[in-house]
């Protein structure tokens, strides 16, 4: 819905017919073979981590947003970055795809094995910083734009914990060489999308560490629980495939039962893996897990939808909330994590496992 205008050109220049047969699909009457040229016009205004913003501080986009598919093509692609007029020097290009030939601020020729590969690499392109660290001995690094002050010293040492603390209850998984955090720091901004070699990431400003301020407070907290939940995705559903969504449906909602499996387990494990990895004491963790139940419990839409159904239908009720909706639905990301606590606790009931 946000593309303004779709044309084609052939090889010569000339103008092709394009047709749109549904939605998301344009037909190009191509005249001879030969090579065409797209040029789609995208308005890029969703400040979030699902769509594309652009502005004159930077540029930040999904490839889902952009990068039309054509149809019946499975071979490599390749991607060409260039500054944007008007852009400050000092902005430069963020993500974890594979340069092939770049300048020393990221502008240039990326490349991807496929389609899929393509939109499963979001981009910022902005002035950054960058925090690195090591996790499992593979390169990481946490670029965040919009955070003045930050204590990198401190922060990298939490995620390094964090991160390690993964590997060593998951195992690493045999194709992962690298793994890039992009983040945006805005006042109250909480939110995080998972992908293959990376996640993005809406923080909250104030709860990132700064130097000289001990703030271990439910802020950081909650913090850290956001990107332990991203990251513990890249085995929860990135590599953990469900077979519903090998591959996707690209063209439509894809509807399934597992999202309480796939969020809510992942919900249980983010925080668990903070008082695993002592970036939080135990009290800590179970103040959040007292939390996340008592919002379970004062949902009255818990007595009228399991999680599966939850799930199910999260394209028409969970993400098109109305009034209603506290008395009509549940969280699968809360509830489901209540659920994966009772199942992590019976099993260690009628097991030998601490």
């Amino acid at each position: 819905r946000h593309i303004v205008s779709l044309e084609a050109k052939g090889e010569t220049g000339a103008a092709l017919a394009v047709h749109k047969t549904d939605k998301s699909t344009w037909v190009v009457a191509v005249a001879a073979a030969g090579g065409i040229t797209v040029a789609l016009r995208v308005y890029a205004w969703d400040l979030s981590v699902r769509g594309a913003h652009l502005d004159d501080t930077h540029a930040y986009f999904n490839g889902t947003s952009l990068f039309p598919r054509v149809t019946g093509y499975r071979g490599a692609i390749t991607l060409d970055i260039e500054a944007p007029a008007g852009f400050s020097e000092a902005a430069w290009v963020a993500t974890a795809m594979r340069a092939q030939h770049v300048d020393a601020s990221g502008f240039g020729r990326y490349v991807v094995d496929d389609y899929a590969e393509l939109i499963d690499h979001p981009v910022e392109i902005a002035e950054q910083q960058c925090i690195e660290f090591e996790a499992a001995g593979l390169p990481h690094r946490f670029i965040v734009r919009g955070a003045p002050e930050l204590d990198a010293p401190r922060f990298a040492a939490d995620l390094e914990k964090i991160c390690a603390a993964q590997h060593k209850l998951l195992g690493t998984p045999e194709d992962l060489d690298r793994y890039t955090f992009l983040a945006y720091a805005l006042p109250g901004g909480y939110g995080g999308l998972e992908h293959r070699w990376s996640s993005s990431l809406v923080v909250d400003r104030d709860a990132l560490p700064v130097p000289g301020v001990a703030r271990t407070g439910d802020g950081y907290r909650d913090l850290l629980g956001l990107i332990s939940h991203e990251y513990f995705h890249l085995w929860n559903v990135r590599r953990l495939m469900p077979a519903v969504l090998s591959p996707p449906d690209l063209s439509g909602e894809v509807h399934t039962g597992l999202l309480w499996v796939f969020e809510g387990i992942t919900s249980y494990y983010d925080d668990l893996l903070l008082v695993r990895s002592c970036a939080i004491d135990a009290a800590s963790f179970l103040e959040v897990v007292g939390r996340t139940l008592t919002r379970v419990l004062r949902t009255p839409g818990r007595l009228v939808q399991s999680i599966e159904d939850s799930s199910f239908d999260a394209w028409t009720k969970f993400y098109k909330q109305d009034e209603n909706a506290a008395n009509a639905i549940i969280s699968y990301y809360a509830k489901g994590a209540i659920v994966a606590l009772a199942l992590d606790l019976k099993l260690r009931a009628e097991s030998d496992t601490t």
